[in-house]
């Protein structure tokens, strides 16, 4: 199975949106394999976003994703990693459609809820970043027949 890093931003933390958030993507068939409620400590903030490291909005991503606690999470399935991104929706709210996560609770580009992996090469090196293979629990939910053929 397939698998992804999804993490709720601080102001999804701030907002009150991590049941609605989970609900999301349990509803969707997805299996929760891993959760963190943490403060993001500052090295960890530069390495999940060191692609951007030369940009000039750098510095005011890692302020803000150590700014409040994030919930990082794995979630497992049949093309988790492209189903998450439509579910989560255009990384500017503006263009994200309703029904998508940042379509219905984002407003604007630098506060936009909720991150995700976009692609599955890149899902493999986030969710090494955020999670020893001890902290996540490989399970089968009774539903899987009814989701799979």
């Amino acid at each position: 199975m397939e698998r992804t890093f999804i993490m709720i931003k601080p102001d999804g933390v701030q907002r009150g949106l991590i049941g609605d958030i989970i609900s999301r993507f349990e509803t969707k068939g997805f299996n929760l394999v891993g959760m963190k409620f943490m403060a993001v400590p500052r090295e960890l903030a530069e390495k999940h976003y060191g692609v951007h490291k030369e940009r000039p909005f750098f510095g005011g991503l890692v302020d803000f994703i150590t700014s409040s606690p994030v919930v990082a999470m794995v979630w497992e399935g049949e093309g988790v990693v492209g189903s998450a991104r439509t579910l989560i929706g255009a990384t500017n709210p503006i263009s994200s459609p309703p029904g998508t996560i940042r379509g219905d609770y984002g407003v604007t580009i630098g506060r936009n809820i909720i991150h995700g992996s976009d692609a599955i090469e890149t899902a493999q090196t986030e969710i090494a970043l955020w999670f020893s293979e001890g902290e996540l629990a490989s399970w089968e939910s009774c539903a899987q027949g009814w989701i799979y053929e």
